[in-house]
């Protein structure tokens, strides 16, 4: 990257000076991203590169291929069912940190998209189906981003929902529901909190893509909300050149330029564009350098990791906190006494899933299972813990990492590079291995086996068209029939110990790993394995042909194998419903993870993979008294669930999930979750099932038929019951409600509510008091009642408190196209003090004198 000169900007610069001295070339250049994570320089005005970062649950750095280690924290929808928005904001204080470490300017994060069905492939990335909690945990989060002096970007604005031809599909939405549901959570993020980045959607809205929607960051964003920060786009996210700019969108993200660049220089010759039109754009990349100045992270700086006691508490706190008891029949939990034997089954529990999928993904500095948390726990009470798998549930196999070693005993494996194949039949056959290659170009360790090669190489060594060998030992940790597995970005083949066991050189048929750009993953089984003992593992590929297929930014292609044990489906239940049986607790540990939630594609359905639902049925049989803990992002069937006595909803729970698991089990923490989404018993009873994905109207188009009514709206106005309800989740606890109080509402709709809530229990602990608001009458349809507030209070067993929760004119308003504005119409509410959506435990009324009107914030 270019250094700086001897005219460096301080954080003082004048904006408007320094953007009177930049040559045009130069500003045509800064509207473009300088690579993947930062923007461009200019030297000779002392312009240096900010850097960003993907989150949104912790800080990947400049690097897919060989990042730093990193924090990874729950997931947003795990978060934002904590109902804690001071958890939320020491989240985002502690990601800030972690930018610091990393030189990184702008964090990639909050995603706040509303959450419109359960299949969408990045739900476990945002918040929730409601509004108001969405956009009120996503400010929290931001503004503990922002005291550090980090830039925030909310994203994907908007209406991004849905993976299925994300680069296209158009979102038709009425102008009502675009409002209240799916803007609402931006909106009441930039009042409470000033992002001081945004990032547009891939999608379209209402027929026009949003990196290029006058109306969208022109008329309501920025004039309406009065929003003065950057706007940039998604990666490869911009159609257009002309309209792109003119309508605001000041960064294009990735560099180089697809859209700008030269098609700039050409639209202002033919003066579609004018220099007015560009320095618009620069002055708020000038502004976002001017905090980064204000920040003192140094640019271009080293990246480090950041690890210390009090981060891995607050990762620890925040997964237990995002874990939901939804069932608790016969007070199993928590687990009390000196139980002798306890089983721990499933195929979630020995694997740490941390995150989901895509861009949300990263190298966790550490990382603790379900199986570690828990025999850690066991072990501090005397009990001993036995494992078994059950049944499986990954689509792709686990990663070979932690059981690859170099030939020099480290973890990992042996990544080398050529600049033109080392030889004729590079690809081949393994008899090609044994013989000497030429000196590699470039060569680097790698601890892990997913590699995604966007970056992370020597440039200056490395051609983008190239060669790769990738080798290790793969050391099997227990003895048997092994399934190996592999999806290339690339054409290459996989060779283990002496023979070419998978072929993805010949024809590879394209599937959906690496954003959508790999093969498809090809198996194949390598038997009687001893545990212990080192097998030569290589793989070989080229990436000419990937590069031949325009990809639309440079990458030297992308490795990801993986091994799992084989396990006989009737053995595996066998053996699990044995240990269930003979063991005095019984945990079973089910759900899906990375490859089904993920960015790039939706899921199909609701269901478990697999024989996850026998497995379930079959151990609940054997001991009745069974735990499952159910993990996963967002909701999926579970039709064994009135069996189920006692049930956990753990999410991705970040590094420390398997402690913060094993603090509720064990009742370290009692559980004080709620869920930031319905639980649907079936898939038909989504209110976005009709159409959604493929099911989209005629091309590329998908109606949002529901209107205002998503989530628990339309299970509401249905008298449709879920399987569990927005804001449901049980404690170890029992709390009472009493003197529900609510202020007159002055002329501008702001009005107070106060409850006393008391802890009637054995055990401390904490309630989120819910307040939602219900129109008696009104002039359009309104939902049955909306979430309007929330306070989450500590309490001590025996002790009461007095909750307040200050309301606002939102509380009371909907958007009404004839007015073109939000309006509060005179009358009376109903206000609820509520445990969940559909545990409402006190009721009042306040009355609204006059109707008003408002626009803006």
């Amino acid at each position: 990257m270019t250094a700086l000169n001897a005219k460096a900007l301080d954080a003082n610069f004048d904006v408007e000076d320094v953007l009177s001295r930049i040559r045009l070339p130069d500003k045509i250049r800064m509207l473009t991203g300088l690579g993947w994570w930062h923007t461009e320089p200019v030297p000779d005005v002392g312009i240096p590169s900010v850097r960003m970062s993907d989150g949104p649950n912790g800080v990947r750095g400049t690097r897919f291929f060989n990042s730093v280690p990193s924090s990874c924290f729950p997931s947003s929808t795990g978060l934002a069912s904590s109902f804690d928005d001071e958890l939320a904001y020491q989240v985002g204080k502690a990601l800030a940190d972690e930018c610091r470490a990393k030189g990184c300017h702008i964090l990639l994060g909050p995603t706040t998209n509303t959450q419109r069905s359960p299949l969408g492939g990045r739900g476990f990335e945002s918040f929730s189906e409601d509004p108001h909690l969405n956009g009120t945990i996503a400010a929290a989060y931001i503004n503990g981003v922002q005291s550090q002096g980090v830039a925030a970007t909310i994203k994907h604005f908007v209406c991004n929902d849905q993976e299925y031809e994300r680069f296209s599909s158009d979102s038709v939405v009425s102008e009502r529901a675009l409002r209240e549901i799916y803007l609402k959570p931006f909106q009441i993020a930039i009042k409470k909190a000033d992002p001081w980045a945004l990032m547009t959607a891939y999608n379209r809205l209402n027929g026009t893509h949003c990196s290029e929607n006058f109306d969208l960051l022109q008329n309501i964003l920025r004039k309406e909300w009065g929003y003065e920060g950057l706007i940039m786009s998604d990666w490869t996210g911009v159609y257009s050149t002309v309209e792109s700019i003119k309508a605001g969108l000041d960064l294009e993200m990735p560099g180089p330029a697809y859209m700008r660049g030269k098609a700039v220089e050409r639209a202002l010759i033919g003066q579609k564009l004018f220099p007015s039109d560009i320095d618009d754009r620069v002055r708020k990349i000038l502004e976002i350098l001017k905090r980064a100045y204000a920040s003192a992270i140094p640019f271009n700086g080293p990246e480090e990791g950041v690890d210390t006691p009090q981060l891995r508490a607050l990762l620890r706190k925040a997964a237990a906190d995002a874990t939901v008891l939804l069932k608790n029949d016969n007070s199993v939990l928590p687990i009390v006494g000196s139980p002798k034997k306890i089983a721990v089954i499933g195929p979630n529990a020995k694997q740490a899933f941390t995150s989901g999928g895509g861009s949300a993904r990263l190298l966790s500095s550490y990382t603790v299972s379900p199986l570690e948390g828990i025999t850690a726990a066991a072990q501090e009470i005397g009990s001993t813990v036995d494992y078994a798998i059950g049944a499986t549930s990954h689509v792709l196999l686990p990663l070979l990492d932690g059981l690859i070693q170099q030939n020099s005993g480290e973890p990992g494996a042996l990544v080398e590079f050529w600049n033109e194949s080392p030889s004729a039949s590079f690809l081949s056959t393994y008899a090609n291995l044994q013989e000497p290659l030429p000196a590699c170009a470039w060569s680097t360790p790698t601890l892990g086996s997913w590699c995604f090669l966007a970056d992370g190489v020597d440039d200056t060594e490395v051609n983008e068209i190239c060669w790769i060998r990738y080798s290790t030992t793969f050391v099997p940790d227990e003895s048997g029939d092994w399934e190996i597995g592999l999806n290339i970005t690339g054409s290459g083949n996989l060779f283990f110990d002496g023979n070419m066991v998978i072929d993805l050189s010949t024809n590879p048929e394209q599937g959906e790993g690496f954003f959508g750009l790999g093969t498809v993953d090809v198996h194949a089984t390598v038997k009687g394995l001893e545990a212990g003992k080192a097998y030569p593992l290589e793989i070989r590929l080229s990436n000419a042909e990937f590069i031949g297929r325009g990809a639309p930014f440079t990458c030297r292609g992308g490795i990801r194998a993986g091994a799992a044990k084989y396990v006989d489906e009737e053995e595996g239940i066998s053996n699990a419903v044995k240990l269930a049986k003979e063991s005095d607790v019984a945990i079973l540990v089910i759900g899906l993870n990375h490859d089904w939630e993920s960015e790039g594609f939706d899921r199909k359905d609701m269901k478990l993979p697999g024989l996850m639902n026998r497995l379930v049925s079959e151990v609940l049989e054997a001991n009745p008294d069974t735990i499952v803990v159910h993990q996963s992002g967002t909701p999926t069937e579970m039709p064994w669930v009135d069996k189920a006595k006692t049930l956990l909803q753990a999410f991705y729970g970040g590094n420390e999930l398997g402690n913060g698991l094993a603090d509720v089990l064990f009742g370290r923490v009692n559980p004080s979750g709620k869920l930031s989404l319905t639980f649907p018993k079936r898939l038909q009873d989504s209110p976005s099932h009709p159409s959604f994905g493929q099911k989209g109207e005629g091309y590329g188009q998908v109606l949002y038929n529901e209107g205002i009514f998503v989530g628990y709206r339309s299970f509401d106005i249905k008298d449709l019951k879920p399987m569990f309800s927005f804001g449901h989740g049980l404690s170890y606890t029992t709390f009472e409600y009493s003197d529900l109080q609510v202020s007159q509402p002055t002329a501008e709709g702001s009005f107070s509510v106060s409850c006393t809530v008391k802890n009637v229990g054995k055990r401390d602990g904490a309630e989120v008091v819910q307040v939602y608001v219900s129109d008696v009458a009104f002039s359009l349809p309104r939902p049955v009642k909306e979430l309007k507030g929330y306070a989450k209070v500590w309490l001590k067993a025996g002790e009461g408190k007095a909750v307040k929760v200050e309301l606002d004119r939102d509380a009371l308003s909907f958007y009404d196209n004839r007015a073109e504005g939000w309006v509060a119409e005179a009358g009376e509410f109903i206000v609820y003090a509520a445990a969940s959506s559909d545990d409402l435990r006190l009721s009042t009324k306040v009355n609204l004198p006059e109707t008003f009107t408002w626009r803006g914030l």
